[in-house]
């Protein structure tokens, strides 16, 4: 491989860290051709990209970018790996990985991943992960939150105001 063509999969790269906020970092070493291809039919049906990488060409896309991703390059970018690229739902990727290992339980591990520069390392933090909210579940929730005093205060003066009538009425007839 030339240098252009390593220079021009790191510009990839780096362009696809730039344009995805969530990815994550696995280890499928041990899966067979149609374990991967059988992991990559989950990933398209989540809509997550799904990419085996050299860790160098990971290591220097990512010292490209402006955030620290420092504590990757020790724990992270060891051995085999293979980078999920997600835009919007954080969680799918840890969802996808916790779909394939029901079936295939130590064929692919989660290494680490980057929530909108946040980073997960190990895989003990799959579980983690996977029970993130989105910002429209999270959004609703606090739209909810706010709208509830409101619901007991616009409850109350609809029951009190049939009571109210009645006092009234009452009150008339004497």
């Amino acid at each position: 491989m030339t240098r252009e063509e390593k220079a021009q999969i790191i510009d990839e790269l780096k362009q696809k860290f730039q344009d995805n906020p969530h990815f994550y970092v696995t280890n499928p070493s041990g899966m067979t051709v149609a374990q991967v291809n059988e992991f990559r039919r989950i990933c398209f049906k989540n809509n997550i990209e799904y990419r085996v990488v050299k860790n160098t060409f990971i290591k220097k896309a990512l010292e490209s970018l402006d955030t620290d991703y420092v504590p990757f390059h020790d724990e992270v970018l060891t051995g085999f790996s293979g980078v999920m690229f997600v835009k919007e739902n954080a969680k799918a990727p840890a969802n996808a990985i916790i779909e394939f290992k029901k079936k295939y339980k130590d064929k692919l591990t989660l290494k680490g991943a980057s929530i909108d520069t946040d980073l997960f390392i190990g895989a003990d933090q799959l579980e983690t992960l996977s029970k993130l909210k989105s910002k429209e579940e999270l959004v609703g929730e606090i739209i909810g939150l706010l709208n509830s005093p409101i619901q007991n205060v616009l409850g109350g003066l609809n029951s009190g105001k049939h009571i109210l009538a009645g006092l009234v009425k009452t009150l008339s007839e004497r």
